[in-house]
């Protein structure tokens, strides 16, 4: 029987070197997807004095990244920190990675990633042009509305983890004019539109409308190459040194979700359809090992200007998260602990308050749902059991006097007593996210067959692998390790390793 991929009838296993009868392409370095992984692979590449021909299966470049809002993780002191007044060390950067994405991340890969991040930094803006500007916006939201170049993205200011580790804000965006942010002008375009530029300045091949279905093996097992469809007719792509699996997550792949990753079933990707997993079945077929298959990130639609004004409660009517941390960690919190149920309490001066304040994410806010004149009314109202929310906001409203949340932690320029009138927003099933698992790589991006050694020949990079992150997630992580480790992939590739 033929082993087949479950969104195509195409087989997935690889095809030996010696069923190949004639090579329609051939480059030193073979990069499957031309996102932000597959972009800086090709350029770590290209650098490293390679031929590089990238395979991207639509009609051109960019990815789930060109449409992102630009975030790149990085941090231990960057020129952008600095001249935003931030001290940053790679000590604290790698405390808040590892406490904030785990458990169970690849301590190896965070080290690398954060002692490297000050240089990554400079070969984004130094050598491939990547544009920041040198301002901060510390409002909360999910990306700032304007030009800013730097925002806390991972909840490094706000409990649990800003009392035992300095934090320092990390999310660095490029600066894009006439940025719309949520859209497809966000700045993920002007990190893959310097990338791909700097791509071409150095030689890199691209062909498009290329599907990769399989890969090619020589009689030792080396991967030699892939096999793809381009305009319906298969091609035979030889790499002479190495091919880089850059195509991105399974978040697309309905039957890879219900097996890996079923709390993402019926919750809108915050991806692209292109992310199939198709990558990650193809390494699979040659022993491939995979990591953190359920983890996922975990977009919250309400805007963070709202909640954090007010207070999120779960379907028992208690609160369970401070609202002032990241808005990821807000929605993994209610779609993984709590049901995919959460209301926002909020009082109708603070409500109004919200309306009038700078957001990024004016679209995601939302009308109260109920509306009453007492908290007990209210309560009633919702469906929930007597006294269950009053004691929530009793307790909540007996240390907000004194601008304290003991509970939870939450920042006392963010506490206030809830008052009357009191409204609740119902916020159920407003989740939506993407995988982070997948291949399971070394941090010279090799994929690593289930043996634990390295496949010869075979490297990835991007949401197709398991990154830095293992459960957690902050904004910029994807771009940041995609964009570092695909850089490692290609210059890996490059080297033959």
């Amino acid at each position: 029987m033929t082993s087949t991929d479950s969104n195509t009838d195409s087989p997935i296993r690889p095809i030996p070197e010696a069923q190949v009868s004639e090579w329609d392409y051939e480059a030193d370095v073979v990069i499957a997807g031309f996102g932000v992984a597959g972009a800086a692979a090709a350029v770590g590449a290209a650098q490293s004095g390679a031929d590089v021909l990238v395979l991207e299966r639509t009609g051109g470049w960019g990815g789930a990244a060109a449409m992102a809002g630009g975030f790149i993780y990085m941090g231990g002191g960057t020129p952008l920190q600095k001249a935003c007044g931030f001290d940053d060390t790679v000590d604290n950067m790698k405390a808040f990675m590892k406490a904030a994405l785990g458990p169970g991340v690849d301590e190896a890969k965070i080290d690398l990633y954060c002692e490297g991040s000050v240089d990554h930094y400079h070969w984004l803006a130094d050598d491939c042009g990547v544009p920041f500007k040198e301002s901060f916006w510390g409002e909360p939201g999910w990306e700032p509305p304007d030009d800013d170049g730097l925002q806390y993205t991972g909840g490094e200011n706000a409990a649990p983890f800003s009392s035992v580790i300095p934090p320092a804000p990390r999310g660095h965006v490029p600066q894009m004019k006439d940025k719309h942010v949520s859209s497809e002008k966000g700045g993920g375009y002007m990190l893959m539109k310097p990338l791909t530029d700097r791509a071409a300045a150095l030689g890199v091949r691209s062909e498009y409308d290329m599907r990769v279905q399989t890969l090619i093996v020589d009689a030792d097992g080396r991967v030699v190459g892939v096999q793809a469809k381009q305009y319906g007719k298969n091609v035979s792509v030889r790499a002479r040194t190495g091919v880089v699996l850059a195509t991105g997550s399974f978040a697309y792949n309905k039957t890879m979700v219900e097996s890996y990753a079923p709390r993402l079933i019926n919750r809108p990707a915050a991806s692209i359809e292109e992310h199939d997993g198709r990558a990650i079945r193809m390494a699979q077929a040659i022993g491939a090992d995979l990591a953190h298959m359920d983890a996922a990130e975990v977009a919250f639609f309400s805007d963070p200007q709202m909640f954090i004004r007010g207070i999120l409660v779960n379907g028992r009517g208690q609160r369970f998260i401070n609202e002032d941390t990241y808005p990821g960690r807000v929605g993994q919190a209610v779609l993984f602990d709590n049901h995919n149920e959460a209301f926002l309490v909020i009082d109708e001066a603070a409500y109004d308050v919200a309306l009038t304040t700078q957001t990024s994410t004016p679209q995601l806010r939302r009308r109260p749902t109920w509306v009453a004149e007492a908290v007990e009314e209210l309560e009633s109202d919702m469906g929930l059991p007597a006294g269950a929310l009053q004691s929530t906001v009793e307790l909540y409203n007996r240390h907000a006097v004194n601008g304290e949340d003991p509970l939870l932690g939450k920042k006392t320029e963010w506490v206030e007593p809830i008052g009357t009138p009191i409204a609740a927003i119902d916020l159920r099933g407003m989740t939506g996210g993407f995988t982070l698992g997948g291949l399971r790589t070394s941090t010279a991006s090799e994929v690593l067959h289930v043996s634990g050694e390295p496949i010869p020949g075979l490297f990835a990079a991007g949401r197709c692998t398991a990154g830095v992150c293992a459960g957690g997630y902050a904004s910029g992580a994807s771009l940041g390790d995609g964009s570092f480790f695909g850089r490692r992939a290609g210059q890996s590739a490059a080297n033959g390793r």
